[in-house]
């Protein structure tokens, strides 16, 4: 019989942080699931260590190819009806499948939750800014700016996953900023006010703190987004958005000399503020630093 809800935990030479976050899983009140581990390739001795927690999950490996690879690797391999995803450096408090789960089930017409989270930062508990505040419902426009959607605090079904078209592997960071606005341009994201996270930070090989300007993925997030035939007020909103990234994003790369990438944010932009389109020149946003998803780093 297949289990109800799969937890899948992508992980790059995250020990023992993913060890913390396995052992939050195994210890959730809620007990009909499946734990899915994707090892993205790590070089350190995770797969050795991994071997203690035996049949209590499944370990799946591939070369080191990114956050997106791993997860949607994962949701292929996936036979729940529900999707949780854990960050492996984070945790859950043990009643957070149970709660999500009611809430799913006492409500079939929402295809995802969410719920609140508690911030650690270096050992410390903090509290989130304004602008990382969640809102509850139509959430489309407020996460324009910046993503308002923690992937351990989501539960989706695996149906909506799979229809949206899953994460963009050819994103190394923003891969969940572009999936949930995908998500969010026709569905509404309830918050579940129970904290049930706990969100932890500080640690050098976050994403967030190895890499510069994330904002150049946003821009092509929106990018993609706009293109997909985004209309009305979605798109408006979309654009003004767009704008603002783009304006910082060229006065920093002039200030750097770099006028040719300036100019390559404002063709971005002017592809959607003017009746003649500009050609593909998006690259460019990319291929100054010569990233790709293997070459980011460890995983979120």
């Amino acid at each position: 019989m297949s289990p109800n809800v799969s937890v899948i935990i992508p992980t790059f030479n995250r020990w023992p942080f993913v060890g913390a976050a396995i052992e939050s899983v195994l210890a959730q009140s809620y007990g009909d699931f499946e734990l899915i581990v994707v090892d993205d390739g790590s070089t350190d001795d995770m797969a050795m260590q991994l071997t203690r927690f035996g049949s209590r999950l499944r370990l799946l490996n591939q070369s080191n190819r990114g956050v997106s690879a791993a997860r949607n690797l994962a949701v292929r391999h996936a036979r729940g009806s529900y999707l949780a995803f854990l960050d492996s450096d984070d945790l859950w408090l043990p009643s957070k499948l149970a709660i999500q789960v009611a809430f799913m089930e006492q409500n079939p017409s929402v295809q995802i939750c969410q719920t609140e989270e508690i911030w650690i930062r270096n050992g410390v508990r903090v509290n989130p800014k304004a602008k990382h505040r969640k809102s509850s419902g139509n959430i489309f426009v407020p996460s324009l700016d910046l993503c308002l959607v923690s992937p351990s605090a989501v539960m989706l079904t695996r149906e909506l996953f799979e229809r949206v078209g899953g994460f963009d592997e050819s994103l190394p960071v923003c891969e969940d900023y572009d999936l949930w606005l995908r998500i969010t341009v026709d569905q509404s994201v309830p918050l579940i006010d129970d904290a049930l996270v706990i969100k932890r930070g500080g640690h050098a090989d976050q994403l967030s703190r190895s890499m510069w300007g994330m904002d150049r993925y946003r821009v092509l997030a929106l990018q993609k987004l706009l293109r997909s035939g985004l209309d009305g007020i979605r798109r408006e909103a979309a654009i003004e958005v767009l704008r603002r990234k783009v304006e910082v994003l060229a006065a920093g790369a002039r200030k750097r000399g770099k006028a040719s990438d300036a100019r390559a944010y404002e063709d971005t932009l002017a592809e959607f503020t003017q009746e003649n389109h500009v050609g593909e020149r998006n690259s460019r946003l990319l291929d100054d630093e010569r990233l790709s998803p293997a070459d980011a780093g460890a995983l979120a």
